[in-house]
């Protein structure tokens, strides 16, 4: 195999991963013993404590992952499409994959893709942002179930999954880092895990794996509230067990070829999961069980480890990605590098993260800031149909140092109402800083 030491131009390697709340990572104080593996990078790399997800829907959060853009400038900003037209990932030249290829980077994808709309087809290379190897499925849920289906190829021809499907994408990965190279590699790999099957409506762990975790831990938040994670919380744990166990075959990987201390590593999700315990839904609300997950990272020139607690986005990967590897981040990205905070220069890092929320569930804005949880919706909005109001009514306001668990919403109260109009205006800055549109915010209608 050719010498794939690369420190001028590092090797990249992402992992993502589906629905994964931040909590279910020891590194963030889960008791269960899950994620040795993830542990182990957050000892030595960076743990970024309050990485959030700037549209906790799937298709929109991996949009903004591989544009560097919110999800109102990418275009994919839902999952489904529009009434009107198709919703997916515009087309440029500054998409993440482009941007390393352009550099001389050999890049590849494995795994969920849900940017091209092409469902159950072959996604075709126009749409594939910038990837050479290909191994991948625009709707992999309906590619695939937990033990068996495919994948297409760069050629659009099917590649079958053997085994759990973690453990089959895995294998595909190892795969390309394997091949003789003499350029560094760019490798995303998307897990469909721990989200839900689809088309059997419950999430599937490895055979035996549910078993272990019969009586599980169940995170503060979801305590006497309603919602299916009773019973689905040993499935989804499961499968989180088994996908740090494969993160740590990547790792093996790594260093069994001498190019671990030549490789960036990444380590996150699109958004997590509340499993029904706000409104039924799963996602896609500003509770920081939907938004906040988990972002753990290596970084060969960053030989302490660290915490960093100020708020980070998705949409700060990218440009952190191409960052790390020499790469000056395009002016299009409309995220920041957060190496500089992997360094210990916080310099004036913004305070607040920015959230889209537009689904079927509500269209809405919310943002995230070291205390306060702030969010608005426009109750009249079919979020199907719009992505955007010129008007919105506040709907939550949670504290988060007295409610770290989001239960009291203030939203209305006199008490916070100077509070809340800091929020607001805030929200709108960033509205207008995003994209471009001065709304109007009302004030909630259950006011004392």
């Amino acid at each position: 195999m050719a010498d794939q030491t690369v420190t001028d131009r590092p090797n990249v390697l992402v992992v993502l991963t589906d629905q994964q709340r931040w909590d279910s990572v020891g590194a963030y104080g889960c008791p269960m013993d899950l994620t040795p593996n993830l542990n182990g990078l957050a000892a030595e790399g960076v743990r970024f404590e309050n990485a959030f997800t700037s549209q906790p829907v799937c298709g929109p959060a991996r949009a903004c992952l591989q544009s560097g853009q919110y999800a109102t400038t990418n275009g994919a900003y839902r999952n489904v499409p529009a009434v009107d037209g198709e919703i997916a990932l515009h087309d440029n030249d500054h998409t993440l994959a482009r941007e390393f290829r352009h550099r001389g980077y050999d890049t590849g994808y494995v795994g969920k893709w849900h940017l091209a709309r092409t469902q159950t087809d072959p996604v075709p290379e126009e749409k594939r942002t910038g990837y050479e190897f290909w191994r991948a499925a625009d709707a992999l849920e309906f590619t695939s179930r937990p033990y068996e289906g495919f994948v297409y190829d760069e050629d659009g021809d099917p590649v079958e999954l053997t085994g759990y499907r973690v453990d089959a994408l895995t294998d595909v990965a190892r795969s390309f880092l394997r091949r003789e190279r003499e350029d560094p590699f760019f490798l995303f790999v998307s897990y469909l895990e721990p989200h839900q099957q689809n088309d059997m409506n419950s999430f599937v762990a490895p055979d035996g794996y549910a078993k272990r975790h019969a009586d599980p831990h169940v995170p503060r938040d979801l305590r006497d509230r309603p919602g299916e994670w009773h019973s689905e919380l040993p499935d989804y744990y499961g499968a989180i067990e088994r996908i740090d166990e494969c993160f740590g075959r990547l790792l093996d990987e790594l260093e069994s070829q001498g190019i671990a201390d030549d490789t960036v590593v990444l380590f996150t999700s699109d958004h997590g999961c509340h499993f029904g315990a706000h409104h039924g839904e799963h996602k896609r609300t500003c509770h920081d069980s939907s938004i906040r997950v988990p972002a753990i990272a290596k970084f060969p020139d960053v030989s302490d480890a660290r915490v960093v607690e100020n708020p980070i986005s998705l949409v700060d990967l990218p440009p952190t990605l191409l960052d790390a590897a020499g790469i000056d981040p395009p002016g299009a990205m409309e995220g920041d590098s957060v190496v500089p905070l992997a360094r210990g220069n916080s310099g004036d890092w913004k305070e607040s993260i920015y959230v889209q929320l537009i689904s079927g569930a509500e269209l809405g804005r919310a943002i995230r800031t070291e205390r306060w949880t702030y969010a608005v919706s426009a109750p009249d909005v079919d979020g199907l149909r719009e992505h955007e109001s010129d008007a919105y009514v506040e709907r939550y306001l949670y504290d988060l140092h007295t409610d770290p668990h989001q239960r009291i919403n203030l939203a209305g109260r006199a008490a916070y109402r100077d509070v809340a109009d800091e929020l607001r205006a805030e929200l709108l800055n960033r509205m207008d800083e995003v994209e471009g549109t001065r709304a109007t915010i009302c004030p909630s209608p259950y006011a004392e």
